[in-house]
């Protein structure tokens, strides 16, 4: 008897501890946080900057109730998180859902289904994910097994921007100027700024290993506006995961991260343990004309038994306009299982991805001839559309209950202005978009290539981290120069082992192509990651309709969703 009691005993407290686990809160409210020898409040989730780490097992359902005890308006996107069905939970402001307001909750259903690795969580309202943001563990399945050696230990890794001036006077300023949005003041790492600010030395990141050890670094770029390069001197890294999904192994002295993009990484302690390790990070940008951010932050990889050590090395990086550098990591990473590329497609979608002009209301605002400007640009469009947000219905609410008069249905399959997207002269009528709120209609199970053209107006471009919300995809080809849709599927594409990613970089003045089965029913946001390029409007909104099967139908709406005003 004393025995089944006991026997019954841990399996409540399995059930009971497996049900606690499944369920979280995120508070979010502001807090004061000191960097660079001055002080400012900050939205937080849980009073942590970067937020709390998630970890789950694949394949799980968690519940996150989101309390917004803040001053402003918040959304939560589960960024790489497929949520099959599920769009109502997927988070993007007035897309999926009305904002939780001040002094409202709402409880997110987080569905994963085929993540392996790591991704992560942010606000998708506003610019608030500078500081709302945090990593999520994904780990095997009991009984399953990791694809490569099992590490020793994992470190979390966040890269990020920050300003001293609060984030949304940033915005402001930008949007009611037309100007160019203030350059961060410092880049991070796990929120640390490093040594080379000001009023840093105590404000730098610090891992301590141990010789012989092996470290899982799961890292993402949660930088506003900026791709990074990363290192840590003297030490190879080997790339095991790329956005939630397994790669084939991948050794570099370097990454190339851009804005929305995770990556598993291990690290092997075998260098000198007498001596300390700087790792860095900074910029890579490859536009001649746009201000960035060209500093440098820094980290300390400290081994156990180097406590006193007195020499230190620095990593070496590439220089920040090394396009090659940058796309040849980008390049080189491969799925870990082939054959798995639908090569037939049943649509393709080309669009352009560009930086724009757009007339300004009343010659209020900067710029040449009455044109509102940022850096010589002040829009962002794709196919000519810049992409303008509903402020009083979400898409998905307008979709679902047939609400008219929210959004469009024509966005186009082809760019409606054909040009030389490339040349280095472009005419300035090219450089006005059209505002519009136009999605694209995809049937259920389609097999979607889209291309991404990049072109060369606005001061001659830049590169763009295109996102989709609700799918991963195959990047199948990559190319400089104007796509041919002739000669390029067969010259320029990898339909054996592609990477299977959620956010692909365009190259400036190039072009990427991805592939997806639209089987996810739902609303589902695509969207420039670089915050600038999201708010100017380089945005579209696929929707794929439900399937004839029980199990191709969108979930109904939760009973708690924000109400619109």
């Amino acid at each position: 008897m004393p025995h089944s009691f006991s026997h019954f005993f841990l399996i409540s407290l399995f059930l009971y501890t497996k049900c606690i686990a499944h369920r979280y809160t995120f508070t979010v409210k502001e807090v004061p946080y000191n960097k660079l020898c001055s002080t400012k409040k900050i939205l937080t989730v849980n009073s942590q900057f970067p937020g709390p780490v998630l970890k789950v097992y694949k394949g799980d359902t968690i519940y996150v109730n989101v309390r917004n005890r803040a001053s402003e308006n918040i959304t939560m996107h589960w960024h790489g998180v497929e949520q099959p069905g599920n769009p109502w939970s997927d988070g993007p402001e007035y897309i999926t859902q009305c904002p939780i307001r001040p002094g409202s909750d709402f409880m997110y259903e987080v569905i994963f289904s085929i993540e392996d690795a790591t991704v992560w969580w942010h606000a998708h309202s506003s610019w608030t994910r500078a500081t709302v943001h945090g990593l999520i563990f994904i780990y095997p399945r009991p009984g399953t097994f990791l694809p490569f050696p099992k590490p020793d230990h994992e470190i979390p890794l966040v890269l990020g921007e920050w300003w001293k001036e609060d984030v949304r006077e940033v915005v402001e300023q930008f949007i009611r100027t037309g100007a160019d949005p203030n350059v961060s003041d410092a880049l991070t790492i796990n929120g640390h700024p490093g040594f080379l600010y000001p009023c840093s030395n105590s404000d730098t990141f610090e891992l301590t290993v141990e010789k012989g050890k092996t470290y899982r670094i799961r890292m993402v770029n949660a930088a506003m506006n900026l791709i990074f390069f990363f290192s840590i001197a003297k030490h190879s890294l080997t790339v095991v995961a790329a956005d939630g999904h397994y790669t084939k192994p991948l050794n570099a002295t370097y990454i190339t991260i851009s804005p929305g993009q995770t990556l598993d990484v291990l690290l092997h302690a075998d260098q000198n343990p007498k001596r300390t390790y700087y790792m860095a990070a900074r910029a890579y940008h490859s536009s001649p004309v746009i201000r960035f951010n060209n500093s440098t932050t820094i980290g300390i990889l400290r081994y156990i038994s180097s406590s006193n050590a007195k020499t230190s090395s620095y990593p070496s990086l590439p220089n920040y306009n090394d396009t090659s550098a940058a796309f040849g990591f980008f390049t080189n990473i491969k799925s870990l299982y082939s054959g798995q590329v639908r090569v037939k497609i049943s649509r393709r979608i080309i669009s352009t991805v560009s930086l724009n002009l757009l007339a300004c209301p009343n010659n209020s605002c900067q710029g040449p001839n009455g044109l509102r400007s940022v850096a010589e640009v002040e829009a962002a469009s794709m196919n000519n559309i810049s992409f303008v947000t509903p402020n009083h219905v979400d898409i998905l609410k307008a979709y679902y209950l047939h609400i008219k008069g929210v959004y469009g249905t024509r966005f186009p399959a082809f760019p409606p202005l054909v040009f030389n997207f490339t040349a280095d002269d472009q005419p300035l009528i090219l450089q006005t978009s059209r505002l519009a709120t136009e999605v694209k209609m995809i049937k259920y199970g389609e097999a979607v290539e889209t291309v991404f053209q990049g072109t060369s107006l606005g001061g001659g471009g830049i590169d763009h981290p295109m996102h989709l919300h609700g799918f991963s995809f195959y990047i199948v080809g990559f190319g400089f120069g104007n796509y041919n849709v002739t000669k390029d599927p067969s010259s320029n594409y990898n339909l054996k082992d592609p990477p299977y990613r959620n956010t692909a970089t365009v190259p400036r003045n190039g072009w990427i192509a991805i592939r997806f089965i639209a089987n996810n029913p739902g609303v589902w946001f695509m969207h420039c990651h670089f915050d600038r390029h999201l708010t100017w409007g380089m945005n579209v909104v696929f929707i794929v309709e439900n399937g004839r099967g029980i199990n191709q139908q969108m979930l109904p709406p939760p009973p708690d969703l924000p109400p619109c005003y």
